[in-house]
């Protein structure tokens, strides 16, 4: 996967379009047939390596697989994306008015794919371990005049995704500011169970959550502000391993960097970060320290 530009809609195209032939119970074969290709070249498709895919081979496999219409305009956005990162005009930047697109959500797709997630926030509890009213608390203040079933239904949705921790194969590592555990989101009450929940999230043999207190040796990260590094398994086939990409969320949309140097500089931050963070054990008797100073 060495090719120019943005490789983030190629493999989003890939796991799409291999979890619509999953789902319909189809054989990489039979796709095959409907794109009128080899079974080899619909496998590198779907691993999202570097190979030329149509409109036309995408409409192929959409009318094979039964996708909706929705899925279908979904899967042929990424091959516009696709050209556009080949003749080199694709941004990393993917703001939340593309019209490209903007009904798939390009980081839930990857954290789904996901081996390891590393997190490290500066302001708000990352929302795989939000509790739903400090959830609720978060949404109200983003969409203040939102109707209360959408908003109920956001909260429906973010307690489904949750259950990525249960899978022992998916590593999580948070980092958190301490400014996270004082901005009360919702209240006291609110944050009383929110770090309690962090608390007991954090026994979890797969998850780490650890703080960087205000009197830390070091302010890097509160330069650096909020992102995630995400890294993936071998991919099912060749087994070669995807590049780890580094997520930055923003109010006006995402940044997704995948170059070696912008995810190395990042690897760098991440190592200052865990140097001044306090250890597990040290950080789970924090959390409770302050949820009981909320408790009070």
């Amino acid at each position: 996967m060495t090719d120019s530009g943005s490789t983030l809609a190629r493999r989003a195209l890939g796991r799409e379009l291999r979890r619509l032939r999953t789902k319909a119970n189809l054989l990489q074969a039979d796709a095959a047939r409907f794109a009128e290709t080899s079974a080899q070249s619909i496998g590198r498709i779907e691993e999202g390596r570097a190979t030329r895919v149509t409109g036309l081979q995408v409409n192929a496999l959409c009318d094979g697989y039964k996708a909706t219409d929705d899925e279908r305009r979904t899967l042929l956005g990424f091959v516009q994306e696709i050209r556009a990162a080949r003749e080199g005009k694709a941004s990393w930047w993917r703001a939340y008015s593309d019209q490209i697109s903007g009904d798939f959500d390009h980081y839930l797709s990857l954290e789904a794919a996901a081996r390891k997630l590393t997190v490290w926030k500066t302001v708000v509890v990352p929302g795989l371990l939000q509790t739903p009213d400090y959830r609720r608390a978060i949404a109200w203040s983003e969409a203040p005049d939102l109707p209360s079933d959408q908003i109920e239904k956001r909260i429906e949705w973010a307690t489904r995704r949750q259950t990525r921790l249960d899978n022992p194969g998916f590593e999580v590592d948070v980092i958190l500011s301490e400014a996270v555990l004082r901005d009360q989101a919702g209240g006291p009450a609110v944050m009383a169970e929110q770090l309690t929940h962090l608390a007991k999230v954090s026994e979890l043999p797969n998850v780490s959550v650890r703080i960087v207190r205000f009197d830390s040796r070091s302010m890097l990260g509160s330069y650096v502000g909020s992102f995630s590094l995400i890294e993936f398994p071998p991919l099912p086939q060749s087994k070669l391993v995807e590049p780890p990409i580094v997520y930055v969320e923003e109010y006006a949309g995402d940044l997704y960097l995948e170059r070696r140097e912008d995810v190395d500089r990042y690897r760098g931050a991440l190592r200052e970060i865990d140097r001044v963070a306090l250890d597990r054990n040290q950080s789970r008797a924090f959390i409770l320290e302050v949820a009981e100073e909320y408790s009070e």
